[in-house]
């Protein structure tokens, strides 16, 4: 889900961004070190975003690569510890999408076809005798 927002953003944001840069078509004088060049501001509108697109995307995938490999290092920590120790950290159960994650009590209810009202009725009956 989170990556069709992005989508839906970045699409968004494009079409902003050709909008503004297909109103704003004069040429205009850009100042370099070496001399003066004169571009179409539509050029220079789509270069800015195209570069900072760019920049953020490189930022984004040095980011990842850094959890990456800290995740990798933490792995192999773990790894060692349970070596050492010979403790095994037990997994979690993980529901399957969708369905309700059952317990031992709702276990209990399907074998035996009880279900918990009539388990309370049941203890109240032979407590009250």
């Amino acid at each position: 889900m989170r990556i069709q927002w992005s989508l839906i953003l970045a699409l968004i944001f494009a079409l902003i961004t050709a909008v503004f840069a297909v109103i704003n078509v004069d040429p205009v004088q850009v100042n370099l070190l070496f001399g003066s060049v004169s571009f179409p501001l539509i050029l220079l509108i789509l270069g800015s975003t195209l570069l900072g697109g760019i920049i953020v995307g490189s930022f984004g995938i040095y980011r990842g690569y850094r959890l990456q490999r800290e995740v990798k290092g933490l792995h192999a920590k773990l790894v060692h510890i349970q070596e050492a120790t010979g403790y095994i950290f037990p997994e979690p159960d993980k529901p399957e999408r969708g369905k309700k994650k059952r317990t031992a009590e709702t276990e209990a209810e399907t074998e035996t076809g009880n279900s918990t009202e009539a388990s309370k009725e049941d203890f109240h009956e032979h407590s009250t005798k």
